[in-house]
């Protein structure tokens, strides 16, 4: 059970008087103090020592000796998802000053970052803001998110259905609330069956990045139908769907600047700050309430702790509606035991964004040990955080952030087999408009365009070579005239933490995947040989039969140890 500094405070304050050891400890600035684009120190982040006053919030790095001191931080406060393995620190919102001198007087170093008035989060609209969320207009209201999906609806009905998979906790109980809505978007003329991506957002309703990156991706897939090659093959055949207010109770009340990270059930929140405060308020912590080893580590009993877990495993509509849906769009393709790996020719994707911590990763974070599929998890982190700028590594593994139990995405991959992933984004709760349009939009939505090329076979053509600069010349033709197809494969783009392999092959096809049953023809290295890990490679196409309008041509690569990696297409047209 957690424990919480904030419910005794008389046996703290005989734990400080009993504590004789003087902590020796500095502030610094760093990540997430500023509003530059990289979200670095500017110099104007107050990081003066001393415990919070009255109405403020340190945001302070917590340094720990190992991984059991570690634990016994994540068990007695409540940390964030922003840690640093190598330095062994990691996050917390400090604004109880009992809490602040009974880390010091244990011996813990407290850097702090910034400090904060809490009424300064209470947003106010300025004067040019006619939408998005007062003060950050980047990010959508619940309601303009929801809207903007059955916008999409009726902008693409080929494309774009909304489901309702279920109601949040204040519209199951009859006090307002949401449907959980996820848009789903695939050419529906084509009814074959589809590797599907499943993107979600706003679990943590204060993390403000999430939604709005969901929501962004599906517009970008949406809109690029018919004019971008990749998003076209892809929607032709495969399939997106996307819930981007997986709480959307709890974003109502972050929306008005508090920092909730839980859903709005207050059954057993009488005794919880109401206005919330940042570490201590009701509700259930959605990302801890997950059935797949429930109450494992890493959670709380305490219905006040920013780690509640809940009642009991799925206790929550909004975890339970989820499972559910998930379970009915994805196969079981793992077995029982917990040493029993998916097998390699495992479909789908699922990613949850969150942030911060500048992230990405994967299972098991209920455990330190390696998740069955923990090699071919590790090597999509790996191309999705080349992508992103971003670190990949096992959640619970020592040096990555510290074991939890209950979260969605050790329930997915634990349950279905389903190659799941944590993205945890930028450097804030409340990321600055700027930050995030010059840096976290940009490089995640380049990593979710890479998750649903690989959603098809998530644990074998990350392995392969990225198929780059695919380019078709000339680009129009008249039928039986020759198109001059040239593109660079890479197999190097893993942030130089993956073996890398020498070019082996090259195949181009025409208006469908390889796998879909269409025919393929080699390309050749364009210097001679097949004999490095990064090659340009070309190819000759003989259009003579060719139907006129506009065709796809889906480039590919192989490696010496016989892996091929996702496509990148192009069109051409013929007149």
């Amino acid at each position: 059970m957690k424990s919480s500094w904030r419910t005794t405070p008389s046996s703290l304050r005989q734990i400080l008087v009993s504590i004789s050891a003087v902590a020796v400890w500095a502030y610094a600035g760093a990540a997430g103090c500023s509003s530059d684009s990289e979200g670095e120190n500017d110099g104007d982040c107050d990081t003066r020592d001393g415990p919070p006053a009255s109405g403020e919030t340190l945001f302070a790095h917590v340094h720990y000796k190992d991984e059991a001191d570690l634990q016994r931080v994540v068990q007695s406060y409540d940390v964030l998802e922003d840690a640093d393995g190598e330095a062994r620190w990691v996050s917390m919102l400090i604004d109880d000053p009992l809490k602040y001198e009974a880390l010091v007087a244990s011996g813990h170093r407290v850097d702090i970052v910034r400090r904060e008035a809490r009424h300064a989060r209470l947003h106010l609209r300025s004067n040019t803001e006619s939408a998005g969320i007062a003060g950050y207009p980047c990010y959508r209201t619940v309601e303009e998110t929801h809207s903007a999906l059955w916008q999409m609806a009726s902008d693409y009905p080929h494309l774009a259905e909304v489901t309702s998979i279920g109601p949040s906790w204040k519209k199951k109980v009859g006090r307002g609330g949401y449907e959980l809505l996820v848009l789903t978007l695939t050419n529906r003329a084509i009814s074959a069956a589809k590797p599907i991506l499943f993107v979600m957002g706003g679990l943590h309703p204060r993390e403000y990045t999430t939604s709005e990156t969901a929501v962004r991706f599906a517009e970008q897939m949406a809109r690029g139908y018919g004019v971008d090659p990749d998003i076209t093959w892809l929607l032709d055949h495969h399939e997106l769907q996307v819930l981007p207010q997986a709480n959307p109770d709890g974003r109502k009340i972050a929306e008005q600047g508090y920092y909730q990270r839980k859903n709005a059930n207050d059954a057993n929140g009488g005794r919880c700050a109401d206005p919330p405060a940042d570490d201590n308020h009701y509700g259930v912590d959605l990302n801890r309430n997950s059935s797949f080893r429930f109450n494992a580590g890493g959670s709380s009993a305490d219905p006040c702790d920013e780690f509640y877990r809940g009642s009991g495993a799925a206790s929550e509509p909004e975890t339970d509606s989820l499972q559910k849906y998930l379970a009915s769009i994805f196969a079981d393709q793992r077995g029982p035991k917990i040493g029993d790996a998916a097998p390699s020719t495992a479909s789908g994707v699922l990613i949850t964004l969150h942030s911060f911590g500048r992230k990405v990763l994967y299972p098991w974070a209920w455990s330190a040990a390696a998740a069955p599929n923990a090699v071919q998890l590790a090597t999509l982190g790996r191309k999705l955080g080349y992508l992103n700028g971003y670190t990949a590594c096992q959640t619970g593994a020592r040096g990555c952030l510290y074991v939890d139990s209950g979260s969605t995405d050790d329930w997915s991959y634990g349950e279905l087999g389903i190659a799941s992933y944590t993205i945890e984004l930028g450097t804030d709760f409340f990321e600055k408009c700027a930050a995030y349009e010059q840096n976290v939009g940009p490089g995640n939505l380049k990593a979710l365009l890479y998750a649903f090329k690989a959603a098809r076979r998530p644990y074998q053509s990350p392995s392969g070579p990225d198929a780059l600069q695919v380019i078709a010349s000339p680009g129009s033709v008249v039928a039986g005239a020759s198109v001059t197809l040239t593109a660079t494969l890479d197999d190097t783009r893993f942030n130089g933490r993956e073996p890398t392999q020498k070019i082996a092959a090259a195949r181009y096809a025409v208006d469908g995947p390889s796998w879909s049953g269409g025919t393929t023809f080699a390309m050749r290295a364009s210097d001679g040989a097949f004999d490095a890990t990064r090659e340009k490679v070309t190819a000759s196409i003989d259009t003579t039969g060719w139907s006129s309008g506009r065709h796809i041509v889906l480039v590919e690569g192989r490696d010496v140890q016989g892996n091929w990696g996702v496509p990148s297409a192009v069109f051409v047209d013929v007149r």
